[in-house]
């Protein structure tokens, strides 16, 4: 078992896919294929499943990435200790949804690029339930979440934007000319919003049943994306945060409504497991990641 089949399994286990992997690893595709398939046969188990076009970890090879992501932190560590003085290097994993992805995170990736481009961004997509998990997991280095303040007693969470979620809806749309909204004005509207089990979801309907209403006509999303376009369409009322829509509503595509949502209380959130080692690599991008939000540095 060699250090670069370690290395290559846990960036293919972190972008679950060949092609990225090798391209962050500097590799062509067939040799971290090789690599796999040698530690494969070597532990005489499969740590992948190839799912169709989908990559997936076998419970043996989360098991297996669970055992291996210290004894790779600590070289991290020693390689970082012997080159205290030099240029940053490595590899840096970073989850989040879909939404801080494409709106936060961005300039977070560009000023960090910008101060260390030796060291390799990967970045996964992750739905909002399971970014705890990917830190427990060991599959993510720093998480970040949309949702109420976190208190976890294993992790590390830093709140550093709250979002404000508003009502939106195209400028057409019978209540977009209302100057003041009532609770019946809302019975029969069509509600974009996202899945049930979605942290902001759950208080979207929760302000709502403590407002006395409890028969609400919804469509489902996964994409925050596919909500705004759906309410720019006139099909109905969308549930989403002003950063979302921000370009949408200056030039007149959608509206905001008149209708505060009670006791809504939404920040990104950057969180790591609170056992791991905070290399340079991992501290410079927490500090990146402050300064790009506006956040005052904080103890760690």
């Amino acid at each position: 078992m060699e250090l670069r089949q370690l290395i290559t399994f846990r960036t293919v286990a972190a972008t679950l896919n060949f092609s990225r992997a090798a391209e962050a690893l500097n590799y062509v595709p067939s040799n971290v294929t090789m690599q796999i398939k040698a530690l494969e046969d070597e532990l005489d188990v499969r740590l992948f499943d190839r799912l169709g076009k989908q990559l997936v970890l076998t419970h043996a090879g989360e098991r297996f990435l669970t055992q291996i992501q210290s004894v790779l932190e600590k070289l991290d560590e020693a390689r970082t200790v012997v080159h205290d003085n030099e240029v940053l290097s490595g590899t840096l994993t970073i989850s989040a949804n879909e939404v801080i992805c494409a709106y936060r995170l961005p300039a977070v990736f560009q000023r960090f690029r910008s101060q260390h481009p030796g060291v390799r961004l990967i970045f996964r997509s992750v739905p909002n339930l399971e970014l705890k998990q990917a830190l427990f997991e060991g599959t993510a280095d720093v998480v970040f979440m949309l949702d109420e303040p976190i208190r976890s007693s294993g992790l590390k969470v830093e709140p550093l934007v709250e979002e404000n979620f508003r009502l939106f809806a195209a400028p057409d749309h019978p209540l977009a000319k209302r100057t003041v909204l009532r609770l019946d004005d809302f019975h029969g509207e069509v509600f974009l919003t996202n899945e049930k089990g979605c942290p902001y979801r759950t208080m979207f309907d929760r302000s709502f049943e403590k407002e006395g209403i409890d028969s609400i006509t919804y469509l489902e999303f996964q994409s925050a994306e596919a909500i705004k376009q759906c309410a720019i369409s006139g099909i109905g009322i969308a549930f989403l945060p002003e950063i979302v829509v921000e370009a949408e509503v200056e030039r007149g595509a959608l509206v905001a409504l008149p209708w505060q949502i009670p006791d809504l209380h939404v920040y990104t959130q950057m969180s790591w497991h609170k056992d791991k080692w905070l290399s340079p690599i991992m501290l410079s991008f927490i500090e990146a990641a402050r300064e790009v939000l506006h956040i005052p540095t904080a103890p760690l």
